[in-house]
């Protein structure tokens, strides 16, 4: 039996296709109260690639300085420790893909959702209202592989949200519309 949600066809399919002519070019906003849940934005692999990058360059070495010292002076059975930052670089690149697989943001009607977190779930909920500042920043590497982070500063500093590893036009969007939203909201205040 069909329970009316099994594709696009389905009426969570017709919803959804409803959903995406609202949404237009300006990306996926909800109404206010709309009882769906959020478009959910995963952030580009780059940044993946970057954080293995930076994970290889300092464990890589590590195994190196740890294996050689330990082979000559030690003997080869002391050598296996070198295994340790080996191990710890296979972790870590599992680890990091977690990580990167569990950051997401969906833009809605009134506020900005930013989820993240693999053990401990954290979501970040921002009014466009309360948005004092939003920044775009890209360090050196984060440019030589197209990234940029987008910084969200509100009245409270606890409540300060970012969101790495954006194309920096998508960052760049993201800035100018959520400060053409925040300054509409905050209008009224």
């Amino acid at each position: 039996m069909e329970t009316g949600a099994a594709g696009p066809t389905g009426t969570a399919g017709a919803a959804e296709a409803a959903g995406a002519e609202a949404a237009g070019a300006e990306g996926p906003i909800r109404a206010t109260g709309e009882s769906g849940p959020p478009d959910w934005v995963g952030l580009p692999p780059g940044l993946l690639r970057l954080r293995r990058l930076l994970l290889v360059l300092f464990l890589g070495p590590l195994a190196l300085v740890v294996d050689i010292p330990l082979a000559v002076f030690a003997g080869p059975v002391w050598a296996a420790f070198a295994a340790l930052p080996l191990a710890g670089i296979v972790w870590g690149w599992r680890m990091t893909g977690r990580n990167w697989r569990s950051w997401r943001y969906a833009e809605r009607a009134d506020d900005l959702l930013i989820s993240r977190g693999v053990l401990w779930r954290e979501e970040t909920i921002v009014p466009y209202g309360r948005m004092q500042l939003v920044e775009v920043t890209s360090g050196p590497l984060e440019r030589k592989y197209g990234l940029a982070s987008l910084q969200l500063h509100t009245a409270a500093a606890a409540t300060d949200a970012t969101i790495p590893g954006l194309a920096p036009a998508e960052a760049e969007r993201l800035r100018d519309r959520l400060t053409e939203l925040g300054e509409a909201r905050s209008a009224g205040l």
